[in-house]
């Protein structure tokens, strides 16, 4: 198995590979410590087979030797397809250290769910039911930050873009004889906009689940979450070490405004009642009750229509019909809180524009509409027009 450390090394291999077509393209990483991923490891591996063409390259043992630059400057490579699994966390990790996303892109898991593959496209099964092979799953927890890694912790790693080969010769011929490769296009195009990647501090309170809707609370809430998203993104430390989530409620029902205040709270952690978390929090609860009354955060729960509980039901009919009959998930169709958003008059869902409109949610808004109806020929569903 061959390991980069050097960027000598790693630029030779990648001006190898923009020979080739495509490269698969695997990391390990942790998150446990921090807000952003720290990559310990990246996989490679050009057309061929076996461990031919495959490598690891290893920004730990490389240390200030290795720069990422060339392999940067492979992922914007137009004539070089980028192959991933499920590559929304791999990619985060590249944006965030060089504002660079892989691209042409093409991700294994979006491309099986497209062909027939079921809601779970998981990796193991496509390396079973494509590559015909196994993957060993003894170094899947693994602290990939250690160094020396074993030669089982390798070959693991290196087996995680070899299969990867064969599943992306597979899916790209299928997803071309079936004419399906503008759906996929679609779905990339998400993958590699930055936008996808960015944390808006000023939204972070919507990830809090709360039941309290009052407008003041809300904009208490929301200065409290926007305070931790911003420290704990310039501390790079998880968001939940510096504030969990029932202390940031805690704080917006209480709204302390001293120091002693904040000595009181129940579920505030030791190290955040001094410091500057103490004085973070002192200043969000502050700008959050100066917040003038119309530019408070409201949920509007109540405003929204009710849903048409048969009509959602007939809407869950006409996915899954239009999901058998494709091989399509229906997951990546349209999601159970996009039938119902449907069913209650809503329009803004994915479900509604691009492939998924062709497919399904073009005959949606008929059935809303009372222009199609559902009947039952045989064991399968079809849509009449009314």
């Amino acid at each position: 198995m061959q390991t980069i450390t050097t960027t000598d090394a790693l630029a030779a291999y990648c001006r190898a590979a923009r020979e080739h077509p495509y490269v698969t393209v695997d990391t390990e990483f942790l998150r446990e410590r921090t807000y952003y991923s720290r990559l310990c490891l990246v996989q490679m591996a050009v057309p061929g087979k076996g461990d031919a063409g495959a490598v690891l390259v290893d920004p730990v043992a490389g240390g200030e030797a290795l720069s990422l630059e060339p392999l940067y400057e492979l992922f914007s490579d137009p004539g070089v397809v980028k192959v991933f699994h499920a590559a929304r966390q791999d990619l985060e990790i590249f944006h965030v250290d060089a504002g660079v996303i892989p691209a042409p892109l093409f991700d294994t898991q979006v491309a099986a769910m497209v062909c027939g593959f079921g809601e779970q496209a998981g990796y193991e099964t496509l390396v079973k039911r494509i590559a015909r092979a196994t993957v060993d799953k003894s170094s899947r927890f693994t602290d990939w930050s250690r160094r020396p890694l074993t030669e089982a912790q390798m070959a693991y790693a290196l087996a995680d873009v070899t299969h990867l080969r064969p599943i992306y010769e597979f899916l790209a011929s299928k997803i071309e004889s079936t004419g399906r490769a503008h759906w996929v296009a679609e779905e990339m195009a998400v993958l590699t906009s930055p936008e996808t990647y960015r944390t808006d501090p000023a939204e972070a309170w919507r990830r809090i689940k709360t039941r309290n809707t009052a407008p003041k609370f809300l904009a208490v809430l929301r200065e409290l979450a926007r305070f931790r998203e911003e420290y704990a993104q310039a501390q790079d430390v998880p968001r939940a070490r510096v504030l969990k989530d029932d202390a940031l409620l805690e704080l917006a029902a209480t709204r302390p405004q001293t120091p002693e205040d904040l000595g009181r709270a129940r579920l505030l952690l030791r190290e955040a009642r001094k410091g500057p978390v103490a004085e973070g929090i002192l200043a969000a609860v502050k700008a959050g009750l100066a917040c003038p009354p119309e530019a408070m955060p409201r949920l509007a729960e109540a405003a929204k229509p009710a849903v048409n509980p048969a009509l959602a039901d007939m809407l869950r009919v006409l996915l899954k019909a239009r999901a058998d009959a494709s091989g399509v998930a229906a997951r990546l169709i349209a999601s159970a809180a996009d039938l119902d958003h449907l069913a209650a008059g809503g329009r803004d869902v994915p479900a509604l524009s691009g492939w998924r409109r062709d497919l399904f949610g073009a005959d949606a808004l008929r059935l809303c509409a009372g222009e199609l109806g559902l009947v039952v020929r045989g064991e399968a569903v079809e849509a009449v027009p009314l």
